[in-house]
């Protein structure tokens, strides 16, 4: 009598919960990868960064949409904030509780830029209200070092009496990811 052949065997349904999770987990992975790093012309702080972003991504990027700002203790504002020579920073939105804060997870402010144009099918057109671009982090100072944070040294003279970084995590910056500046984020002229 000749042994049976081997066929493989169907997984058990045990597991199948298991590896669906495994499976859901890769993917997500392999798609935050693929848009974690946006492409910068300025050099790239070291790949390891992008570790510690995720934390900051996984904390604001429920503020996507500019409604739920308020509910996550983010007071809006009015003002665009833009150079003639830089570029812009945008709206900031800030939450006083996370000044001080080196937390990734909990940034002083949210940068806010207004929207794209966008069309209707009749022709006319409509404004896609802000989007959020950038994130930063407000350190009160007191005479101190500038704090770091990513690896990055705060900047002094962005905001009197304050160190800051930016981290442009929703929207590429061609001047670099932590600049104060991004040359593509434009305030509307009054």
């Amino acid at each position: 009598m000749s042994p049976r052949p081997l066929s493989p065997r169907p997984p058990s349904s045990r597991h199948l919960p298991g590896a669906v999770k495994a499976a859901v987990a890769v993917a997500t992975a392999a798609a935050f990868a693929l848009t974690a790093a946006p492409a910068h012309a300025a050099s790239d702080p070291d790949p390891s960064v992008w570790t510690t972003l995720s934390k900051t991504y996984q904390a604001t990027s429920k503020y996507g949409y500019e409604g739920f700002a308020a509910g996550g203790g983010y007071a809006r504002t009015d003002v665009c904030v833009a150079d003639p020579t830089e570029g812009g920073m945008g709206y900031h939105y800030v939450n006083p509780a996370n000044i001080d804060s080196l937390d990734p997870a909990k940034p002083a402010a949210l940068l806010y830029a207004d929207g794209f144009k966008s069309d209707y099918a009749d022709g006319s057109e409509f404004t896609d209200g802000r989007k959020l671009v950038a994130v930063e982090w407000v350190v009160k100072d007191t005479g101190q070092a500038a704090p770091t944070l990513f690896g990055q040294t705060f900047q002094s003279g962005q905001l009197p009496g304050y160190f800051t970084l930016h981290a442009w995590i929703y929207k590429p910056n061609s001047a670099g990811l932590f600049a104060a500046w991004n040359p593509e984020v434009v305030c509307p002229t009054v």
